[in-house]
């Protein structure tokens, strides 16, 4: 019986759709379930210096506090290793830092993360951007995706135009043999259609499981059980 612990990926079908409200929303839910969860996002770009007011406000913050951890030097290090001031991809934002980021050493941070952990642990890792989007300056997010293969749960808009790119990130995600769990589709402010609506289009097109959530919404119990 293995003894490595469960592991999912959440990805994007674009950038600022969501992505983090889902993950948090996510593990709320699971804690209260009673699972033991580590929720990460190794990569963030857009992150204000720790100790700035702002930073309650950034991805990392919003995780760890999701988890019920104090947000303090030691808990960001932990949750997001690679951090970027710029609100940039983040090898652009790497670059303007002078700094450099290699996917081997993202993904063996990654996979360091599931072998350290208890077997009943839930990790969950939080990618960045969309699922193309670059990484490092030679590798995307599918490439860190397909170098963990772990199954994915990928977040849509329901903006317009929203449904157009979460099928074609459901459509790659099949191409490159990666399991997707699910889609949710979080509510984009201002948009012309209901997330509703958009969900069921996209339904038609995926074979998994479709979910809505509200941006004061609670992450529905069918999402948390496929986890």
């Amino acid at each position: 019986m293995s003894t490595r612990a469960r592991a999912v990926f959440v990805a994007g079908a674009g950038t600022e759709i969501g992505k983090t409200y889902v993950t948090a929303s996510l593990t709320r839910a699971l804690r209260r379930r009673g699972n033991d969860i580590s929720t990460l996002k190794p990569l963030a770009s857009g992150v204000p210096p720790f100790g700035e007011p702002s930073f309650r406000e950034s991805d990392t913050a919003i995780l760890l506090e999701a988890q019920g951890l104090a947000v303090t030097p030691e808990t960001v290090e932990a949750c997001s290793p690679w951090r970027f001031l710029a609100p940039l991809g983040p090898d652009l934002a790497a670059a303007r830092e002078g700094r450099s980021l290699h996917l081997c050493d993202l993904v063996g941070w990654c996979e360091d993360r599931i072998q350290d952990a208890d077997p009943e642990t839930i990790l969950v890792f939080e990618g960045v951007g969309g699922l193309m989007s670059p990484v490092t300056a030679a590798a995307t997010g599918l490439d860190w995706l397909r170098a963990l293969a772990l199954p994915t749960i990928l977040v849509s808009g329901s903006y317009l135009g929203a449904i157009s790119h979460a099928l074609t990130a459901a459509e790659t995600l099949r191409c490159h043999g990666q399991t997707l769990l699910g889609v949710v589709v979080c509510e984009s402010l201002g948009a012309p259609t209901s997330p509703e609506t958009v969900a069921a289009a996209i339904a038609r097109h995926v074979p998994a499981p479709v979910h809505c959530i509200a941006r004061d919404g609670e992450c529905p119990e069918a999402l948390v059980r496929l986890v």
